[in-house]
C-alpha cells in the first residue's frame, strides 16, 4: 500500500487536490464540467495525459483507498481498480445490480448497494471470518458515470426518481468516516475519511439542485476546460510522443530546440478552446496524414472543420482580390458598387489582411477569431448589401458563399435560439441552429447580418462570442468554428436620429456632406448607439476599426446606376421575349429626373422608381400585345403621369407593329 501522502514532486489537477483535501468532511462530490477530457498529471519529472478515472484513482490509492467502483445505466456496478489483496473480496461483496434501476424494487436494491459501498461493506466484513475476528471495512470510492443522463428532466422528477435522489441525500448525511487500514486506537481523527460517492455530470444543474445544496456533506467541484498553460504542457507531451514514435532512441533529442518550442507554442495557440483529448486526436490525425509536428495548426484546422481544403492558403484568393481591386477588370468590385471608392478601398484592405491571416495579429494570442470582420454603415440604398455579395465573389468565387440574416427577424427575446438552436426540452431543439448548421456545412463563408441594430440583445451576446472566441456551441452541445468566415454587419445607424419629444426621424447627415465629415459623424454616432442606447460597448470594441462608412449617392453616380438598371431591363426583355427596348432622349431624361429626384433613397430608390415609371406600364403594353414578332423594337418616346398618379408611356412598335404610336 502506498503512503498516505502524495509523492513529492507529483502534480495533479487542482480539482483533484480539492477533492483529496476535503475527504474528511465531505461524503459526496459532484464533479461537473470537462469530465470527458484527458487530464495532465506530472509524475517522475514528466507530464502524462490520463482519463479522469485514472487521474482520480492514483492519488486516492496513495491516500489509502483500496477499491474504485464505477456504475452507470448500461453496465450497472463494476469493479474498476482494486488492491490485489482485496480484489477477490471486493468482487464477492459487489453484487450484480442495475443502476439506478427501472422500477422501485431495483432502485431500492441499488440504493442498498450504495449504502454498503459507502460503509466499505462494514456489516458483511464484520461477519466474514469464521473465527469471529472482524475484518475492517474497505476504503472504497464509488464513481457514478454519466450522471447527467440519469433523468430526462431534472425539474420534473418522477416519484421514483425523487425517492432515489432523496435516499442519496440521506446517505450523505448518515455516512460515517472509514478508518485508514492499519489505523490503531489513538490515531489522529484525520486518518478517518469518507468513502466518497463521486457524481460525474456535464453541468452542475444536471442533478437536482436540492441534492447538491441540500447537505454540507455534498460538495460541487468544477472541472475546468484546459487553460493556456495546460495546452502548452500537452503540446510538449505530444511532441515527445511524436519523437518517440518517429525517431530512433540514439538520435532522439531530449532537450527541445528553439524550433521545437516554436512548434509547441503554435500548436497550443491553435488549440485555443479545445480539450486535451481533441489535441491528442489532432496529433493522431497529423500522424495519419503525414503532417509534420511543425504544421500542427493545419491538423487542428482539419480536426475542427472536418475539411482538408483551405481556400485561404491558395494563391487564387490573392489573385481574385487583386483583380477585384483593378478597375479595368470585368469583375472589379468598384464596377459592382458604384460611387463608394473609400468604402471599397477599405474593404479590400481588410480582405487582404484576412487572406494573409493577419486579422488580430497585434494581439498576444489572436485565438480563432473570424478571418475578417466588417461593419458597413451609412445611408440606405448605397451598396452595402451589394458589396457583401462582391466580397463573397472575390473571396470564394461565388455569390453562393454569401449567407444573409435579416436581423429584423431576430428582434424577439428568444431569437438567439434560431441562430444556435433551442436548448434541450424546447421546441426546435432537434432542428439545430440556422447559423451554426450553415457554417458547419460550409466553413468558408461570407455571413451578412443585415440591420444589426434591430437584433435582440441575446443575439448581440452571441455575436460577442463569435468575435472574441470564433466559436459558438449550439443547443445540442456541438461547437461550430467561425475561424474561416468573414462576418459583415450592416446598419443605417449614424445617419438618422429619433427626436425624443416628437419621436420623428431626423437626418443627421445630408447629401453633399463632405465624406470625411460624414464618416466621422457616422462613426461617432454608431459608437454612441452601442455604448449608450443598447449598452454593448464591448461589441463595438470587438469590431474596432473595421467600420466602413458609405457615402450618399452623388448625381453622377445616380445616373450611372440608372443606366445600368435600364440596361438590365433591356437585357431581360431581349433574352426572354427577343424584344428590343429603346428610350428616346426625352423619355430617358424624364425617367432620369424621376429616378434621381430623391437622393436619400440611393440606388434602391432608383430601382423602385423604374418599377413604377417604366417596368409596370411597359408590362401593360407588352401584355396587351402578345403577338409581337421576334426582333420587334419597342420605342418609348414619352413618360407621362396622370393626376391620379398612374404613369403612361408613349410607345411605338417597329417592324412587327407597323410603327403605330400608343399613349398608355
Amino acid at each position: 500500500m502506498g503512503s498516505a501522502q502524495l509523492h513529492k514532486g507529483d502534480r495533479h489537477p487542482l480539482f483533484v487536490e480539492e477533492l483529496t483535501g476535503t475527504l474528511s468532511v465531505h461524503a459526496q462530490y459532484v464533479l461537473h464540467g470537462n469530465i470527458h477530457d484527458l487530464h495532465l498529471v506530472h509524475r517522475n519529472g514528466r507530464d502524462h495525459h490520463r482519463p479522469l478515472l485514472e487521474v482520480l484513482w492514483n492519488p486516492l490509492h496513495r491516500l489509502g483507498y483500496q477499491v474504485l467502483v464505477a456504475c452507470d445505466q448500461i453496465h450497472g456496478f463494476r469493479l474498476m481498480y482494486a488492491d490485489p489483496e482485496v480484489a477477490e473480496a471486493a468482487r464477492t461483496l459487489l453484487q450484480p445490480c442495475e443502476f439506478p434501476g427501472a422500477n422501485p424494487a431495483q432502485q431500492r436494491k441499488a440504493t442498498e448497494q450504495l449504502r454498503e459501498i459507502a460503509s466499505g461493506w462494514a456489516e458483511k466484513r464484520g461477519k466474514a471470518r469464521p473465527d469471529h475476528v472482524e475484518l475492517p471495512p474497505l476504503r472504497v470510492v464509488l464513481v457514478v458515470e454519466h450522471a447527467s443522463r440519469l433523468v430526462q428532466d431534472v425539474t420534473r422528477l418522477t416519484a421514483d426518481e425523487r425517492d432515489f435522489f432523496l435516499a442519496c441525500l440521506q446517505l450523505a448525511d448518515r455516512a460515517r468516516p472509514v478508518p485508514r487500514p492499519g489505523a490503531v486506537p489513538g490515531d489522529r481523527p484525520a486518518t478517518a475519511v469518507f468513502n466518497p460517492v463521486i457524481w460525474l455530470a456535464e453541468g452542475e444543474r444536471d442533478l437536482p439542485g436540492w441534492l447538491v445544496a441540500g447537505s454540507e456533506r455534498i460538495r460541487a467541484v468544477a472541472v475546468p476546460e484546459p487553460d493556456a498553460d495546460e495546452r502548452l504542457r500537452m503540446a510538449r507531451r505530444l511532441l515527445q510522443d511524436d519523437r518517440e514514435r518517429t525517431a530512433p532512441t540514439s538520435f532522439r533529442a531530449d532537450v527541445p530546440t528553439p524550433k521545437d518550442e516554436e512548434a509547441v507554442g503554435a500548436f497550443a495557440r491553435a488549440a485555443t478552446g479545445m480539450t486535451l483529448m481533441a489535441m491528442r486526436e489532432s496529433a493522431g490525425l497529423a500522424a495519419a496524414r503525414g503532417i509534420p509536428f511543425g504544421s500542427m495548426p493545419d491538423a487542428v484546422r482539419i480536426y475542427r472543420l472536418g475539411v482538408e481544403k483551405n481556400p485561404w492558403s491558395r494563391q487564387e484568393i490573392r489573385q481574385r482580390v487583386l483583380k477585384g481591386e483593378d478597375p479595368d477588370e470585368e469583375r472589379s468590385v468598384s464596377r459592382r458598387v458604384l460611387g463608394q471608392e473609400a468604402a471599397v478601398s477599405m474593404t479590400l484592405d481588410i480582405l487582404k489582411r484576412a487572406a494573409l491571416g493577419l486579422s488580430g495579429a497585434q494581439a498576444t494570442s489572436p485565438g480563432h477569431r473570424p478571418r475578417g470582420v466588417l461593419f458597413f454603415a451609412g445611408p440606405t440604398g448605397t451598396g452595402k448589401t451589394e458589396l457583401a455579395k462582391a466580397v463573397a465573389s472575390v473571396l470564394f468565387d461565388s455569390d453562393q458563399a454569401y449567407l444573409r440574416f435579416d436581423m429584423s427577424e431576430f428582434s424577439s427575446a428568444h431569437a438567439a435560439d434560431r441562430l444556435v438552436g433551442a436548448p434541450p426540452g424546447y421546441v426546435g431543439y432537434e432542428a439545430g441552429g440556422e447559423l451554426t448548421a450553415a457554417v458547419r456545412q460550409n466553413p468558408f463563408r461570407v455571413i451578412l447580418f443585415d440591420e444589426i441594430e434591430k437584433a435582440d440583445k441575446g443575439v448581440l451576446d452571441k455575436f460577442l462570442q463569435v468575435l472574441e472566441d470564433g466559436r459558438l456551441t449550439d443547443g445540442q452541445g456541438v461547437t461550430t468554428y467561425f475561424s474561416e468566415c468573414v462576418l459583415i454587419f450592416t446598419s443605417n445607424l449614424g445617419v438618422q436620429r429619433t427626436d425624443p419629444e416628437t419621436q420623428a426621424r431626423q437626418w443627421i447627415v445630408t447629401p453633399g456632406t463632405p465624406y470625411p465629415e460624414l464618416e466621422a459623424t457616422v462613426r461617432k454616432n454608431v459608437k454612441e448607439h452601442f455604448e449608450q442606447v443598447i449598452g454593448r460597448p464591448e461589441l463595438m470594441n470587438r469590431i474596432g476599426g473595421n467600420v466602413v462608412v458609405f457615402n450618399f449617392i452623388s448625381p453622377e453616380v445616380a445616373e450611372k446606376i440608372f443606366d445600368l438598371q435600364t440596361r438590365n431591363i433591356r437585357r431581360q426583355l431581349a433574352a426572354g421575349h427577343r424584344v428590343d427596348l429603346v428610350l428616346t432622349d426625352d423619355a430617358r431624361a424624364t425617367l432620369l429626373g424621376h429616378c434621381t429626384a430623391d437622393q436619400w433613397n440611393g440606388g434602391r430608390g432608383i430601382g423602385m422608381v423604374l418599377e413604377t415609371h417604366l417596368i409596370n406600364p411597359l408590362a401593360r403594353v407588352l401584355f396587351a400585345a402578345p403577338d409581337l414578332a421576334p426582333g420587334t423594337t419597342v420605342l418609348v418616346s414619352g413618360v407621362k403621369q396622370a393626376a391620379d398618379g398612374r404613369v403612361e408611356l408613349v410607345v411605338d412598335f417597329e417592324k412587327g407593329a407597323a410603327g403605330v404610336g400608343r399613349s398608355l
